[in-house]
């Protein structure tokens, strides 16, 4: 909430799209959609090889203006959900719009796949007149060797919606009304996720191990229904991509949606397996500033130094804004409009979905950004970062709805890179060398997180998928991801049992699976931005810009060769590498 350029925690506002479900606006939206479909399904017999240019860029405008209208939908109903999981009204709005938008979907479908069959020859043609529309209509061709016929693909959409659709708002509704109970202070305190997280970063390494054994205590208790969830919604992505589709394996689906080749995910994760020593010596760095023989997996996110410094609501946006603003005052303009607008919230409440997120509905709309704001420094740098990826939106929105989004691993360019000004400039304001330090320590902490951490789901992932096709139990599955632990933190740090639940925890392998490894794929390519930030200053900004207003416009490793960074390489990646090993050598040398 704004006043006077005074900011307070509040929950956001929706008015941009609905009042609220009460609002006879959205019956109207919803006969408009209807009225707009049946109007689509009348081009059926216009879709032939030599339709004109100009008619054809007037079917996908028409199908653009329908997904428009569908997605003001599908955001109030989603971010109602996320303010309030346990809003009945949310979660029918949901139900209520994914069955509509599965049949929309069903009566419109023979667009693309009248599109995906055309001859090259009058698809050039017709890609010569479309414009902003070129990449996304490219990436629809590229889907071709894996689309079913017409009845089958109808099947599929309308399966969805009572089958993965159903199952990740099942997790996610039974993980949100989770409480955790742990004694802080002589006091038994009843904590969401989100609070209780914060207590992982205390400087008491009792209360750090008994957050995390209640963590794992309360999703362990579940973890037979919740790995029964995961186990099909595994099932359901191979049936459909490997088993119908034919995609070569599970991630390679996730790859193809990017537009990034196997063999270059194949590389990052390799890499990073060929680096595991980097953060390992960042470990045993921190167990000797700890005081500690070794790290217990509790310790990992500790502070080094005593300090609890606490930021302010206000405090927290005025840093953001400085730091965006010392890059480009563009920047700090952007994200001044989130909070102008009440796009965001900030509160932390029981029921309210943990984390932080980003959300961009339309071009034309300011980004919703929700927070669970605590006052630790840690939750200054997820502003920033989910502010970071506002800012990209909006940096985008002059493309059209469907290549206004750069791809997953390209989306988390704006964000880290938003964190890494932050850092330098708290690291230039802090005065007290203990916090100082604190800050590089944290640094390399969000760096393990974002990178490494991704890395070894993504890789539990690949195993994971492939031991469910061997119909591998929650126990088995349980044990393989304590084994994969096990292997990303080597003999550096000891892993307590309790762990093995870790991964019936993380909701990105539920709700979109292979997604993490975009975390480490946007973290190290933002090292190597930001090392090119440093050396060429005023001269980097406009590469920068160029691959941040490009959106999902043209082909991610097309992009960031225009910059001169060639992702196809283990050198490419192992530069991100050698960042991090500056870093732990700066460290080292304190």
């Amino acid at each position: 909430m704004k006043e006077d350029n005074h900011y307070t925690q509040s929950p956001w506002s929706l008015n941009d799209l609905f009042s609220g479900f009460d609002d006879p606006a959205i019956d109207e939206t919803y006969r408009q959609l209807e009225s707009m479909v049946t109007e689509i399904e009348k081009f059926r017999d216009e879709l032939t090889p030599s339709i004109t240019a100009e008619r054809f860029m007037e079917i996908i405008h028409a199908e653009e203006a329908v997904n428009r209208l569908a997605n003001r939908l599908y955001g109030f109903a989603e971010l109602s959900f996320a303010a309030d999981t346990q809003n009945q009204k949310a979660q029918i709005a949901i139900a209520r719009i994914q069955q509509f938008a599965a049949e929309m979907e069903n009566r419109t479908m023979f667009i693309s796949l009248w599109w995906k069959a055309l001859d090259d020859e009058n698809a050039a043609r017709l890609l010569q007149a479309s414009g902003d529309y070129r990449y996304w209509l490219e990436q629809i061709r590229n889907f071709k060797p894996f689309t079913l016929s017409e009845p089958e693909e109808k099947i599929i959409n309308i399966k969805n919606v009572t089958g993965n659709s159903a199952m990740n708002m099942l997790y996610d509704s039974i993980t949100n009304r989770y409480t955790f109970h742990v004694t802080v202070e002589g006091e038994e305190k009843e904590l969401t996720r989100g609070e209780l997280m914060t207590l992982v970063h205390s400087d008491d390494p009792d209360l750090r191990a008994r957050a995390y054994q209640e963590l794992y205590r309360v999703y362990g208790n579940d973890a037979p229904i919740l790995g029964q969830i995961y186990q099909n919604l595994v099932r359901d992505w191979r049936n459909e991509n490997v088993n119908l589709r034919g995609f070569r394996s599970p991630i390679s689906v996730r790859n193809q949606i990017n537009d990034l080749p196997d063999a270059v995910i194949d590389t990052l994760l390799q890499v990073s397996r060929e680096n595991l020593g980097l953060f390992h010596r960042y470990f045993r760095l921190k167990a000797q500033k700890l005081g500690v023989e070794k790290l217990r997996r509790y310790d990992v996110y500790a502070p080094v130094s005593s300090s609890d410094k606490r930021f302010t609501f206000q405090e927290g946006v005025d840093l953001t804004f400085e730091a965006f603003e010392r890059f480009d005052p563009k920047f700090a303009a952007l994200a001044k409009r989130v909070f102008d607008q009440q796009h965001v919230d900030s509160e932390v409440r029981k029921g309210k979905m943990g984390g932080a997120f980003c959300s961009t509905l339309l071009p034309e709309l300011t980004p919703w950004v929700l927070l669970n704001y605590q006052g630790k420094a840690s939750d200054v740098s997820t502003m920033s970062h989910e502010l970071g990826h506002a800012v990209h939106s909006m940096m985008a929105e002059d493309h059209t709805m469907f290549t206004q989004h750069a791809c997953l691993p390209l989306a988390e360019t704006a964000s880290t890179f938003g964190e890494m000004t932050l850092t330098d400039l708290l690291l230039e304001r802090e005065t007290d060398p203990a916090v100082q330090q604190d800050l590089l320590f944290r640094q390399l902490d969000d760096a393990f997180a974002t990178i490494l951490r991704q890395v070894y789901f993504a890789l539990f992932e690949r195993e994971a998928h492939e031991m469910i096709a061997k119909d591998a139990s929650v126990d088995e599955l349980s044990e393989a991801y304590l084994a994969n632990l096990k292997e990303e933190f080597g003999d550096a740090v000891e892993v307590s049992d309790e762990f093995k639940y870790e991964w019936v925890s993380i909701p990105h392998i539920y709700g979109t699976p292979f997604y993490v490894y975009a975390y480490a794929f946007g973290q190290l390519l933002v090292f190597s931005l930001y090392k090119l930030y440093q050396e060429q200053g005023e001269a980097f900004k406009p590469k920068y810009l160029r691959i941040l207003s490009a959106g999902g416009s043209i082909a991610p490793i097309a992009l960031l060769a225009e910059a001169g960074l060639d992702v196809t390489k283990p050198e490419f990646w192992q530069g991100g590498y050698d960042v991090i090993d500056s870093m732990v050598r700066r460290l080292e040398n304190l």
